[in-house]
């Protein structure tokens, strides 16, 4: 089906789960998905035939990653988020909330620069390259909370309450781009919290909860300007398909729900996710000070309890 406008939107059925499950191919994203889990699989085989260990749980998440990009790209849900802003809105979320902490979960940064081959001495190959932009300015910039956080939530108010929206919706190659730009968004707003893959922004457990709950809430916001308003607010959903018999204010108001609701659920995954991070953390802090303890025979303590004996004698 042409994703390109409206016109062939408007004999749809009325939205049923079910409908929007079937399959509707885009092809830009069907090829992107299955080019990723190409590549990932190559990585995760490469490792595993030298002998080296990848955890399955990484693969796991990345591919429940692909494949939440594709469910709301390759199905119908994307022709009725067309004509539909709470089916669109769904899109949205789960592109740029959901997708991105799967796929980061399953670091496929890291396993790029195992598995990519060592160019030759004076040359540059494809993980020469990587590392490159890992350490560029351009990375520390757009991976700054300073960036990231304007941006996920400009991504909100800029696109959806301007003209620019009923722009990129109007033909495929807008549509296609609105939808990278918020995978992208989210990938890049998720990175630095997420800690799993390197990255030249990587604050402490702490700071990246605090900016993670920096960003929530405008999400929280949007919904609750969505459920408000008493007119439609975006021009590409005031007037759905009479096939859907669906009302555009109402249908406004679901969208807005959906915007608020689902703005807890990356909160919470994230929020466990570092929570675990931290305690693995610790836990190998704690085992390197025991290792150090037992090749020296503790001479930190003994240290610090001569330091308190010549205190206690000073007095």
């Amino acid at each position: 089906m042409d994703h390109s406008g409206h016109g062939m939107m408007s004999d749809l059925p009325p939205f049923t789960l079910g409908r929007g499950l079937e399959p509707s191919a885009d092809v830009f994203f069907l090829v992107g998905c299955l080019l990723a889990l190409v590549l990932y699989g190559w990585g995760v085989a490469r490792l595993r035939g030298r002998g080296d260990a990848w955890p399955w749980g990484r693969v796991v998440a990345f591919v429940l990653g692909v494949l939440t990009v594709a469910l709301v790209t390759c199905t119908k849900l994307n022709d009725y988020g067309m004509v539909m802003f709470s089916v669109h809105m769904v899109q949205h979320m789960v592109i740029s909330m959901l997708s991105p902490i799967l796929l980061l979960l399953g670091a496929p940064t890291t396993l790029a620069l195992r598995a990519l081959p060592v160019a030759g001495k004076g040359r540059k190959g494809p993980r020469e390259w990587l590392l490159w932009l890992l350490h560029s300015v351009y990375m520390r910039v757009v991976t700054h909370p300073g960036f990231t956080i304007p941006l996920f939530i400009a991504s909100l108010y800029a696109l959806y309450f301007t003209p620019l929206f009923d722009f990129l919706m109007g033909s495929t190659a807008g549509h296609i781009a609105m939808m990278v730009h918020f995978l992208a968004v989210g990938v890049v707003f998720f990175w630095p919290i997420m800690g799993v893959d390197p990255g030249p922004h990587r604050p402490g457990y702490l700071m990246r909860m605090l900016e993670l709950f920096a960003g929530m809430p405008f999400h929280a916001f949007f919904g609750i300007a969505l459920m408000m308003g008493s007119t439609p607010m975006v021009g590409t959903f005031e007037h759905p398909p009479a096939s859907l018999g669906v009302d555009a204010l109402s249908d406004q108001t679901a969208a807005g729900g959906i915007a608020w609701a689902f703005s807890e659920v990356p909160s919470v995954l994230v929020l466990l996710a570092l929570l675990f991070q931290w305690y693995r953390s610790e836990e190998r802090q704690a085992r390197r000070t025991d290792r150090a303890a037992d090749r020296d025979g503790d001479a930190e303590l003994k240290a610090y309890n001569a330091y308190l004996a010549s205190l206690d004698a000073r007095r």
